[in-house]
């Protein structure tokens, strides 16, 4: 028998359907969607958090002080200073590089102290590689514009030259949550400070990143230091239980962990860092901290030796093995020799025209194939060819529009990934995400034009009278608050300087003036450009 719907049925039945639709995508969104940066109150969360700045420092003030150490000056040393007192590993003059654990200090402290015990000399840079744990980041690395790092025990003056000449090359960023927000290299710097004296450091937090960009890391670092220099790559080994997501094994857990921690620990000893990368790839072992193992493991010369200086695990120490994190203190003995420093390349390569068309297809596509498959693609599926300029670490925007009318706009102020990753990612979010509108039917997806800002890196600048309308899209910060305005919003309001300073201290929740005083300002420029409406 068939049933005929009426017209209130009907329509009942297509507002489920599409109701349907969007928890669908709703869904996707939420699993696959990082933190994004919308041109909305949200930017200013994800850009805020700015360092302080103090007669001409700009300080970056570790977050972890009270939490995973002691807040407390003389506490924190007393601490330290019981972690080398039962140490019993040996100094050695020809220690130039470590592998050092970074939880807390009460469960990996001691085996952290180990490691950093067998450093026989002082050294005048010290770099520090850690993973980035809690922002996504594609094949980039971040180093943080700030002349300080601040922890109870004192300032550390960062080699702001060194790390002006990492940014020349285009896989090295400066991304500020990525820092601001993350222990990986912050939990080294009190055990370092307690026994390295006048040294100057270079933090490096390291995103998801393939061999090539591994390599690529490793040969412009060596480029660049000297026999002065020590180098620490910071990583936990395997995280085992329910709570990581990762149990491969329920019976003889203590010995099995130790296992899989052990032969990640034979291509470390060989220095092979292409095979230790399989190695992690094929065990699945949740070892946080890989790229930066890998990149340190490229940096070394074959000749040089590693040395295993102490192995615990956090079950260990708590009886407890459902969730239990794997602690190695390693040290590399060698020399650095008189390498060849990398020839610098552009952070921004021109796009051309069919750069820009590849891109905006790419965005077209991807929303198409987010509104049928209901997941994300690779660019290898979409048909789309991925040139070298594609390919940089940059930051995007991409904006939709129905009948000339905002429709959503989503992007990232600070490269986080290759532009091409960018604009699919956005263009996804843009269309689903944004919280300013539902998520984009597949009714509405031959209505929409496509929009993509291209934009540079965001610099500071002294003074907001050096801000130009029209051609820097501008980021305020002050006390806290955030928000940023792309290049194109101020002309197509007809806001002239003033207006838009004061527009934008609205957007961040502050007095209209707020922009006159206090305020600091970043700019960057946009490469804009969309399809025809």
């Amino acid at each position: 028998m068939k049933v005929r719907l009426s017209k209130p049925s009907k329509e009942r039945l297509f507002n489920l359907t599409i109701l349907i639709q969007c928890v669908f995508l709703l869904l996707f969104i939420s699993t696959c969607r990082k933190k994004s940066t919308a041109l909305t109150d949200q930017t200013a969360q994800e850009v805020a958090k700015p360092s302080e700045k103090t007669e001409g420092k700009v300080i970056l003030q570790s977050s972890l002080a009270g939490t995973w150490y002691s807040a407390d000056v003389d506490a924190l040393k007393a601490q330290i200073e019981a972690f080398f007192q039962k140490a019993d590993s040996q100094p050695e003059e020809d220690v130039i590089a470590l592998i050092l654990p970074h939880a807390g200090y009460a469960y990996s402290g001691q085996t952290a102290v180990m490691g950093v015990k067998t450093v026989g000399r002082q050294f005048k840079r010290i770099i520090v590689i850690g993973p980035s744990h809690r922002l996504r980041m594609e094949e980039i690395l971040s180093v943080p514009r700030v002349t300080h790092y601040q922890t109870p025990l004192g300032e550390i003056p960062l080699d702001v030259e060194f790390i002006n000449k990492l940014l020349g090359y285009s896989i090295f960023q400066n991304v500020p949550a990525a820092h601001s927000r993350e222990h990986s290299v912050q939990i080294e710097l009190p055990l370092l400070q307690y026994v390295q004296r006048d040294f100057t450091l270079v933090p490096i937090v390291a995103g998801q990143c393939s061999l090539d960009t591994v390599t690529k890391a490793a040969e412009i670092l060596k480029g660049l230091i000297d026999e002065e220099t020590l180098v620490v790559a910071s990583s936990d080994f395997v995280h085992y239980g329910q709570s990581y997501g990762y149990v491969p094994f329920t019976k003889n857990v203590p010995e099995k962990i130790k296992e899989l921690d052990m032969g990640a620990y034979e291509f470390i000893a060989k220095l092979d860092s292409r095979g230790f990368l399989d190695y992690k790839a094929k065990t699945g072992a949740t070892i946080c901290g890989y790229v930066p193992i890998a990149i340190l493991l490229s940096m070394l010369d074959k000749d040089a030796k590693s040395q295993m200086v102490k192995y615990t695990t956090s079950g260990e120490l708590t009886g407890d093995f459902e969730r239990s994190v794997s602690y190695l203190s390693v040290a590399f003995l060698g020399q650095w020799g008189n390498y060849s420093e990398t020839q610098q390349q552009t952070n921004v390569p021109e796009l051309s025209g069919e750069d820009k068309q590849q891109l905006l297809t790419l965005a077209r596509k991807t929303i198409d194939y987010v509104l049928r498959q209901r997941r994300m693609p690779e660019a290898s599926e979409l048909g789309v060819n991925v040139s070298d300029a594609m390919k940089c670490p940059r930051a995007a925007f991409v904006t939709l529009k129905k009948n000339g009318q905002l429709r959503g706009c989503i992007g990232d102020i600070f490269p986080q990934r290759p532009l091409y990753r960018s604009v699919m990612l956005n263009a996804v979010n843009a269309g689903f995400s944004d919280r300013r509108f539902l998520p984009l039917s597949e009714a509405e997806y031959d209505g929409i034009t496509i929009e993509i800002s291209a934009l540079t890196a965001p610099e500071p600048v002294a003074s907001y009278n050096q801000i130009r309308i029209g051609i820097d899209g501008v980021v305020l910060n002050k006390d806290g608050h955030s928000a940023v305005f792309l290049p194109q919003v101020a002309p197509e309001q007809g806001w002239d300087l003033s207006e838009m300073l004061t527009q934008l201290s609205r957007k961040a929740r502050l007095a209209d003036d707020a922009w006159k005083e206090g305020a600091s300002f970043l700019v960057f420029q946009a490469d804009v450009f969309g399809e025809e409406e």
